[in-house]
């Protein structure tokens, strides 16, 4: 069958992507460190603006389709495209922070789920799937294999550890835009699906649940969540396929 065209990537534009890709990983550890009960998201977004513009960086998502932050924040049961606002964190909660950075043209893309003082067992079992799904996948994305084994291998690591995999939300390739071919769902079958092959560039970054994978978009027109209101956690990563060995770049 046929399929889209994947801008893929020469050593040299990896090498240049790897900047952004850094500095995505080197703002969201620093951001972990204010990460604390009695902070706004707000706040949080305002210490990612002075960030980015001490790095001489872009906020990949602000104005992005319209996005006002610079970052999506995330709290508990809201799965994704959190807005900052002045909603306070507490003891107990979980945040996602999901962030995109661009220098010199290109763009990284990264995310993590964090504890905010004392979080339940519950919620620390689901962390630890989410990453292990992330995890799963990028060991499954490598050269001379198929879409289909990336999503398998995340939805059963997902699955073994009791959680479902929300289907609206899939990976994608990025480079000079943020938003590029391929789509990389997070389920899929073993040997279905695009060929993976040197030069592509995308993110993996499954969102897990313990309830429904049911969704609903707030009045804010962004902040998408459960409907059975249950957390959520993710973790995501630029990668780049080589061929002989997959890079993960959001070290």
């Amino acid at each position: 069958m046929g399929y889209s065209f994947v801008p893929l990537k020469l050593k040299a534009e990896v090498i240049r992507m790897k900047k952004a890709c850094r500095m995505t990983s080197e703002i969201l550890r620093a951001l972990e460190l204010v990460i604390k009960p009695g902070i706004t998201t707000e706040s949080i977004d305002h210490h990612c603006r002075r960030l980015l513009k001490k790095n001489n960086a872009e906020a990949g998502l602000l104005g992005y389709k319209g996005f006002p932050s610079t970052i999506c924040i995330s709290v508990n049961h809201v799965a994704a495209h959190g807005v900052p606002n002045d909603y306070v964190l507490q003891d107990g909660d979980i945040v996602t922070l999901d962030l995109t950075v661009g220098i010199d043209g290109w763009y990284g893309d990264s995310a993590v789920t964090l504890e905010v003082g004392t979080i339940t067992a519950e919620k620390k079992k689901l962390i630890k799937a989410a990453r292990e799904a992330t995890d799963a996948g990028i060991k499954a994305a490598r050269a001379g294999v198929r879409m289909g084994d990336i999503g398998e291998a995340i939805n059963s690591s997902a699955e073994k550890n009791g959680y479902k995999i929300l289907q609206n939300f899939i990976g994608h390739g990025i480079g000079q835009d943020i938003h590029e071919e391929p789509a990389v769902l997070h389920c899929g079958e073993t040997g279905t699906g695009r060929p993976i092959v040197p030069g592509m560039v995308f993110t993996i970054e499954p969102i897990l649940t313990p309830g429904s994978d049911e969704v609903e978009t707030l009045n804010d027109g962004w902040s998408v969540v459960t409907k059975d209101r249950m957390p959520c956690a993710q973790f995501e990563h630029t990668i780049a396929i080589f061929g002989d060995h997959t890079e993960i770049l959001t070290k």
